[in-house]
């Protein structure tokens, strides 16, 4: 029997880092994830991972974050779950600046944005949670052609004109949702199409024809969907208007609260809370309108309105109404069926100069999702920590103190002292 001790020492050497290596192999090959959190706060809920099992294809997600903000950081740990649960989701980060061809094309903004594509369609991104993440990739689970008709011939805002009020980038966006916008003349064609789930009327600039109008009135009396954007001191939807319950006030909203965001104009308006409704739910980014009139819900009306938008701060506005709300989500039931219309005092905030600001466009796909039934959103709670907060008393808090900064390296000099002196003896 061999006792050499050397040999042993070298055979035991080689037996560790053959285990260690093993180990990581193991790891590599086999990764395992165990979340200890008391709320499970690291890991997705049940609802985004039977969605994620779902999806057949793979999910591509690029975040154009610029380089050095810890966004990157907090992007990557949410898409690490993603990941773990749906192993052909890929993603990576670019830096907007590096690609500004690419970043005026996808109208990103200063705060960035994550695409999210799935099965040749995308959702764009401003704010990402594991809600805001899980509806995008349910959307485009979910996606299928529909159809949503833009009146024209008045001086609309046109879905797909280059000028700075006009629509067109919003338009685009609709595109890439799978929404094709079609332009609706009523002058040439005498009925609204079957195929149309919505009507847009976007703030016209002349008056339309009597004949229009009685299209219009009858369309909303058969139960169709309608999108109704007019301007302050505009009254050529009133009609439409006050078919829904609706009444158009004079003047502007003044929101003086605009100063807090760096705005010196009070004839913007600044959402930055919503009222409850599926539309705004989970909404947590401010929203800019610039020039926006107040409207007012008319009693005993055949619908019911609901507070859509409202001006962030104290608002007053400068004829005699002082109302805060600019927009009404409208309802009415018909049968089996519910008819959904929303009228809004400002068609700015989707025009191709205000459509990047923050959370403009997240609102209007809102609108026109909701307007086309579409009621797919799933509610995530968040996953708060609980206990997060350790109170101790002062002789404990000064006890660790001493401990960790004089105690502990106390101990270890002596300790080491200690060996010193028996190595030395030895």
């Amino acid at each position: 029997m061999n006792n050499n001790p050397q040999l042993k020492k070298r055979v035991l050497t080689v037996a560790i880092a053959t285990l260690f290596v093993a180990t990581a192999w193991l790891s590599i090959r086999y990764p395992f994830n165990l979340d200890i959190t008391a709320s499970t706060t690291n890991t997705l809920s049940a609802t985004s991972q039977k969605l994620l099992a779902a999806m057949p294809d793979s999910v591509k997600v690029t975040a154009y974050i610029k380089k050095g903000l810890p966004l990157r950081l907090q992007i990557a740990q949410l898409l690490e779950r993603y990941q773990r649960q749906k192993k052909d989701l890929s993603f990576s980060f670019i830096d907007p600046d590096s690609q500004p061809e690419k970043t005026r094309e996808l109208a990103i903004g200063p705060e960035g944005m994550v695409l999210v594509e799935y099965r040749g369609h995308s959702e764009k991104l401003t704010f990402v949670d594991e809600s805001t993440l899980t509806n995008a990739l349910l959307q485009l689970t979910h996606a299928q052609r529909r159809w949503v008709s833009f009146l024209t011939g008045h001086g609309e805002r046109a879905p797909d004109g280059a000028a700075n009020f006009a629509w067109g980038q919003f338009g685009k966006e609709l595109a890439l949702r799978n929404i094709t916008a079609m332009p609706l003349n009523l002058a040439t064609v005498a009925t609204i199409p079957d195929n149309s789930g919505v009507l847009v009327i976007a703030a016209p600039s002349v008056p339309l024809l009597v004949g229009e109008i009685e299209t219009i009135k009858r369309y909303i009396k058969n139960g169709g969907n309608l999108l109704l954007l007019d301007e302050p001191d505009d009254q050529h939807l009133a009609v439409l208007q006050q078919q829904l319950g609706i009444q158009q006030q004079p003047g502007t909203i003044i929101d003086n609260s605009t100063r807090l965001y760096g705005i010196n104009d009070p004839g913007f308006v600044i959402a930055s809370s919503y009222p409850s409704h599926p539309i705004t739910r989970g909404l947590q980014l401010i929203s800019l309108y610039p020039l926006a009139a107040a409207l007012t819900a008319i009693p005993n009306s055949l619908f019911q309105a609901h507070p859509l938008l409202e001006s962030a701060g104290q608002a007053s506005a400068t004829g005699i109404n002082n109302s805060q709300v600019f927009a009404y989500a409208i309802t009415r039931n018909i049968g089996d069926k519910q008819q959904r219309a929303v009228v809004i005092g400002d068609s700015d905030f989707l025009s191709n100069t205000y459509l990047g600001n923050v959370g403009n466009l997240d609102v209007g796909i809102r609108i026109i999702n909701w307007l086309l039934q579409n009621d797919e959103f799933i509610d995530i709670p968040a996953n708060t920590a609980t206990d997060k907060q350790l109170n101790l008393p002062y002789l404990a808090v000064a006890v660790i103190g001493f401990g960790f900064l004089l105690g502990l390296p106390l101990m270890l000099a002596v300790t080491g002292f200690i060996i010193w002196r028996k190595r030395k003896r030895s």
